[in-house]
């Protein structure tokens, strides 16, 4: 369950803090308040985008900070640990987003870093949120095979897993055969250019670094008579010129002091020495380097003729040696592909017909799966939809096979309603209100929330299009929802907020500092009957609506208690 919830700098919403308990919160408030900040805070903890405009006017970055309880055996700790999070399962879950004017997005889950990837990966084990629109996602066909497939779970997962593999498979060597059966006389004509280059690069044998080492040797050569001479120069100074035989002498003097005063200059005899020893090694190296200046004209002229060469190919094929080479391997893999573009050609279509039967194959185990899971699904709706005033409403599922091979089957799927007896199912399109697809909506999000155990599910506005005992009906599915998870409505209703077990008020309000500012509080059993009085009465408030009200909250108690018996 969502624990707590603190929001700083967010749109109008200078800070707030808020616990939240377990079962069926609501949020209520007046039309504009900032209910729906409430919803754009838990999208970004569960990954949303966020902007640079969502931060409150004159303020550097936008912080959301929510705290967690999950349950040990819950599926986040295994997203938290292949993603390498530590994560205790005894102890809460944190999960921090910060947005800031820059347009930069940083989270963070139990202190550590995460990206907007991760975050997004675990926000859908934690937070499921239902907008005000969703309910319109029910026109897109191509979500409904799409929800078949979660309602089958493990009975299709690895199997359209597999088929996804092979069809990823199946389209890059489709891919490359068109490629390949498309090309044109042109690039045939290339053949000719690309084996006079691989021709002349051959030749060359060029190694990897060639032309650096080439061009050290060449400074080193054109440069051997200076060299020698420094070198030279500076071991006639240590040796010819007695250099050390003069520091050998002066320790020699220093010794002879310190056998009589060995308390002072003994340091100084010391250093003198590590000073002999260090020149004395010098002067060696200085030795050994100056035999070793290779003095090589002809070496000197192979080396030019060299660079010359590899000067003209880098002009034609790329800056450097292992440019070039990295061009001799593209040509050269290109060139056999011309040259055995028939037996290619036979190879690829050989592979695509092999994975086309398998993916046929697989096709038609992944569609008896579904056929059977249809009916299973359309029955469960049904059952769910009878609980929200639609008692005599047929639902189904219509499965239907084409010929062509898609990255999830063969298969389609569509959702077709009734409500109305004697009438034949429908495309919802063409016969669900607006009620009536929520109330459809609905039973889906009751159905999967038994399915894929995530904690918090978020319904802004559900109610729209819904009244009268239809309403009633909607707050006693959230309610009777809130027994498998933490489940959060914002409504206008007040038949279904008088089903929450807690309720907490938006309210917008102007600082002293003349700027707008929202706040949200926990309403006790008083201000809770006023707020569910200003829901039924409007702006008025009068006996009668605290009364209706404080009636309302006394038959929901009594509901619920018929509902846990």
């Amino acid at each position: 369950m969502l624990q707590e919830l603190s929001i700083r700098h967010l749109a109008v919403i200078d800070h707030i803090r808020i616990s939240f308990k377990r079962g069926f919160e609501v949020l209520t408030g007046e039309t504009g308040a900032g209910k729906s900040i409430i919803i754009d805070a838990l999208s970004l903890i569960a990954g949303g985008r966020g902007a640079a405009d969502m931060i409150r006017h004159g303020c550097d970055k936008a912080e959301i900070e929510a705290v967690f309880d999950m349950v040990p055996d819950h599926p986040v700790w295994s997203v938290l640990d292949r993603h390498g999070i530590h994560a205790d399962t005894q102890e809460a879950l944190i999960v921090r987003r910060e947005l800031q004017m820059q347009g930069k997005s940083s989270a963070r889950v139990n202190g550590q870093h995460v990206t907007l990837t991760m975050l997004r990966e675990i926000g859908e084990t934690l937070v499921n949120i239902h907008g005000q629109h969703e309910p319109q996602s029910l026109l897109r066909t191509e979500r409904h095979l799409e929800w078949l497939d979660s309602f089958a779970g493990e009975a299709v997962g690895p199997l359209k897993a597999e088929y996804q593999n092979r069809y990823r498979e199946f389209a890059a060597v489709s891919r490359e055969r068109r490629e390949l059966d498309e090309l044109t006389r042109q690039q045939m004509q290339m053949l000719d250019l690309y084996r006079y280059q691989l021709e002349e690069i051959a030749e060359a044998r060029l190694k990897p670094g060639e032309d650096e080492q080439l061009a050290e040797e060449r400074r080193k050569l054109s440069h051997a008579e200076k060299l020698a001479e420094s070198a030279t120069e500076a071991y006639d100074l240590l040796y010819g010129n007695k250099g050390l035989s003069v520091l050998s002498k002066a320790i020699a003097k220093l010794e002879d002091i310190v056998k009589v005063d060995p308390t002072t200059l003994g340091p100084l005899v010391e250093q003198l020495q590590s000073a002999y020893y260090a020149a004395e090694d010098v002067a060696y190296q200085l030795r050994d380097y100056k035999e070793g200046i290779e003095f090589n004209p002809e070496r000197l002229a192979e080396i030019e003729t060299r660079m010359d060469l590899l000067f003209g190919l880098r002009r034609k094929y790329g800056e450097s040696v292992q440019d070039i080479l990295q061009y001799y391997a593209r040509i050269q893999e290109d060139t056999q592909r011309l040259e055995n573009r028939d037996e290619l050609l036979k190879e690829l279509n050989e592979r695509e017909l092999r994975l086309e039967r398998e993916l046929r194959e697989l096709a038609a185990q992944l569609g008896a799966i579904r056929r059977d899971t249809a009916v299973l699904l359309a029955a469960e709706i049904e059952a769910e939809l009878k609980g929200l005033q639609m008692e005599r409403a047929i639902f189904e599922v219509r499965l239907m096979s084409t010929d062509t091979l898609t990255p999830t089957g063969t298969d389609t799927a569509e959702f077709l309603l009734s409500t109305n007896p004697g009438e034949p199912p429908k495309p919802l399109a063409r016969i669900a209100s607006g009620g009536e697809m929520s109330r459809v909506m609905l039973a889906l999000k009751a159905i999967f929330a038994r399915i894929d155990r995530i904690p918090v599910l978020v319904f802004d506005e559900v109610d729209t299009g819904v009244s009268g005992r239809a309403a009633q009906s909607v707050a006693d599915k959230l309610s009777r929802l809130a027994s498998h998870c933490q489940v959060f409505c914002i409504t206008h209703l007040p038949q279904v907020a008088c089903m929450a077990d807690d309720q907490y008020e938006i309210r917008k309000r102007v600082t002293e500092d003349g700027r707008t500012a929202t706040s949200i509080r926990a309403l006790d059993a008083e201000a809770r009957v006023e707020e569910l009085a200003r829901m039924l009465g409007g702006v008025e408030v009068t006996d009668r609506t605290r009364h209706h009200a404080q009636e309302m909250l006394t038959l929901a108690a009594a509901q619920k208690a018929r509902q846990d018996a």
